[in-house]
């Protein structure tokens, strides 16, 4: 009974603590959304509202009518899939082979991993850009793809490592006895387990690559190649004072394909883990 009646206010923080977190991740996203759609007098005003109250859409005609905003997002549409689905390709088998078969080679791909997450964009810039430059990808989305690629493969590797070792051996070895070979066993078996371990890490890929600002700043010289976060910075006047609406609506405009991606996917990430494990 005692125990029951300390569950209850443990239980009770949690809930305040979680609502208090949801909170802090949504208030500046709803002021986000809120400022997209307020006309300029309400955005001077000493005494900001959270509902606009004339809510306008000019300041998404502003964007597009001002920056190449539809390009931009496709841009940055073919990088972030490009990437995720590279990283996902490369990373599932070298993750499968590091967690099956543990050597010094595994532990030092580990360490590998570990390392690269250290080093910070600005220390590897300046040779990434001579690499490119030598390979003629300069100012490509396939440059930029490659980059995001590299960036993400460790973190990607070590995500799907530890899905592959939550799946259980015995499931394999099973299958095998029953008369699988390697390859069915891997397609028949391991790989419906490992679908919500894959999608997670392919939107994690895609997230980072849609966010990403610095090397496409810095790969990218002409508008027609550049991604939505650079196109953002062109909303911000010559001594930065930033042109608040604008750069509202168009910063929500690129938030909602990653959110809507997310709502897509949330239901593969969170469920069916064990889906298929029952031998039939």
């Amino acid at each position: 009974m005692s125990s029951l009646r300390t569950r209850g206010p443990g239980r009770a923080g949690q809930y305040l603590a979680l609502l208090a977190y949801l909170a802090f991740l949504a208030l500046p996203f709803l002021w986000l959304i809120s400022t997209a759609f307020k006309p300029a007098r309400e955005l001077g005003s000493l005494h900001p509202t959270w509902i606009p109250e004339e809510p306008t859409l000019a300041n998404f005609r502003q964007v597009f009518d001002e920056q190449p905003l539809l390009q931009a997002a496709a841009n940055s549409l073919i990088a972030a899939l490009g990437a995720a689905l590279t990283a996902v390709a490369i990373a599932t088998p070298m993750a499968y082979v590091m967690a099956r078969h543990r050597s010094r080679l595994s532990a030092a791909a580990t360490g590998w991993v570990v390392v690269s997450q250290a080093f910070p964009f600005v220390l590897v810039i300046i040779p990434l850009f001579l690499v490119l430059k030598n390979l003629h990808l300069i100012n490509t989305l396939s440059g930029l793809i490659l980059v995001y690629v590299v960036w993400s493969l460790p973190f990607a590797l070590w995500m799907l490592t530890g899905y592959v070792r939550a799946v259980p051996a015995e499931l394999e070895e099973a299958a095998a006895v029953d008369g699988a070979g390697r390859l069915r066993t891997l397609v028949s078996v391991t790989a419906p387990l490992l679908a919500p371990g894959i999608v997670a890490t392919a939107l994690f890929a895609f997230i980072t690559a849609w966010n990403e600002f610095f090397f496409a700043l810095v790969l990218l010289k002409t508008p027609e190649k550049q991604t939505l976060p650079v196109v953002l910075t062109h909303f911000l006047g010559a001594e930065g004072v930033a042109d608040l609406g604008p750069l509202a609506a168009a910063a929500f405009l690129a938030t909602l394909p990653s959110l809507v991606v997310f709502a897509i996917i949330q239901k593969r990430i969170t469920g069916g883990m064990l889906a298929g494990a029952v031998k039939s």
